[in-house]
């Protein structure tokens, strides 16, 4: 997606070889960044801010618990995944009173 992430990719096999792990350098999809975006800004303004990071968290271990049970998917499927459950949460949370 760019450099900072790509980065981030390495750091993360690097942090895993230390612990004895190898494992391929995650990458971030561009629809799937944008969805995970859209989420962290809903769950901001339905629950304390901090809550946002949390929320992409558990998207991101939901996802590949999917991934693992139905064997393999695609980086739309996952943004479809998070899109799903996102609308659920803007759809559920009441609409913040209109400033006048």
């Amino acid at each position: 997606m760019n450099q900072f992430f790509d980065d981030l990719g390495e750091r993360w096999v690097a942090a895993a070889h230390r612990r004895a792990a190898e494992i391929e350098a995650p990458t971030l999809d561009a629809k799937v960044a944008l969805e995970l975006l859209e989420l962290a800004r809903v769950a901001a303004h339905t629950q304390e801010r901090r809550f946002a990071p949390l929320s992409c968290f558990m998207a991101g271990v939901a996802a590949e618990r999917l991934r693992v049970a139905k064997g393999s998917l695609d980086d739309a499927a996952v943004a479809a995944f998070i899109l799903e459950v996102r609308q659920e949460l803007e759809r559920d949370t009441p609409a913040a009173p209109t400033e006048r």
